[in-house]
């Protein structure tokens, strides 16, 4: 236990800003645990209350500034490609963009407290053209909050945590083995969740070509464009033909007259 506890308190600080700008990033580390160990090192007087917070919110905005920049630069774009690789299925892209259109750029303070939302939310804040300064500013705020609950749990229950990680050292490799097992599975759950996702969509989807041959047809066929107001300013272009509506009411823009009709419904 003093190991470790030299090692956190040299290495400490290094340790938590890797670990909160790579999960920052995109990349899927829990970076909360580490925030709660780094509190209870606070409790015990191996590391500073206020260098920690200063380091921890340093991490959050280098790994996010880069995320504006880019959905600043390439817009919605970047949304897409966060679409093909994020881990979190329910980040594409549609519920981040409600939360961004009712609450608007204050929605980036509790962003990271939502899941799929805290990876989409400064692309989607650079995409909207929200000035850097404001950008920065509610960010920050956010990493803020989201940093001082688990660094202030971890110095309220720091003799659980010293318990579970005196526990850990005791078992030697194991303990290594049961934290990268933890991690594995965390990252296995999401993986197959995505799959599962992909694998339904992919069982109700038609390809363009489909679409023309059914526009082109005398089927009776109805479209909805059921992209956020924001996905539709940032890309203009719509099928023709196509109905705009709300995705959470879409049964109050159909007419009940065309209940026998195909519908054919696109998003983001």
């Amino acid at each position: 236990m003093q190991e470790m506890s030299n090692l956190l308190a040299q290495h400490g600080l290094l340790l938590v800003f890797a670990n909160v700008l790579l999960a920052q990033l995109g990349i899927p580390l829990p970076a909360v645990p580490v925030l709660i160990i780094a509190g209870a090192f606070v409790a015990d007087g191996q590391l500073s209350f206020v260098a920690l917070i200063g380091v921890t919110l340093a991490a959050s905005l280098c790994g996010d500034i880069p995320w504006y920049l880019a959905g600043r630069r390439l817009g919605y774009r970047v949304l897409r490609t966060l679409c093909r690789v994020a881990i979190e299925p329910d980040s594409c892209v549609k519920q981040t963009e409600n939360i961004f259109e009712r609450w608007g750029p204050r929605s980036l303070i509790v962003a990271k407290y939502v899941p799929g939302f805290s990876t989409v939310a400064p692309p989607l804040a650079g995409a909207m053209q929200l000035s850097f300064g404001p950008f920065v500013a509610y960010s920050g705020a956010g990493a803020l909050l989201w940093a001082l609950v688990p660094i202030a749990a971890g110095m309220y229950f720091s003799a659980g945590v010293e318990k579970i990680l005196t526990w850990l050292e005791s078992m030697g490799s194991t303990g290594v083995l049961v934290i990268a097992g933890v991690i594995a599975f965390y990252i296995g759950v999401k993986l197959i969740e995505r799959h599962l996702l992909i694998r339904l969509l992919r069982t109700v989807r038609i390809n363009v070509a489909e679409l023309i041959e059914m526009m082109g047809s005398k089927a009776p066929l109805v479209v909805l464009d059921v992209r956020s107001e924001t996905a539709r300013k940032l890309d203009p272009r719509r099928i023709p033909g196509a109905i705009a509506v709300n995705i959470t009411s879409p049964d109050t823009f159909l007419d009940p007259n065309k209940a026998d009709h195909e519908i054919v419904v696109y998003c983001s």
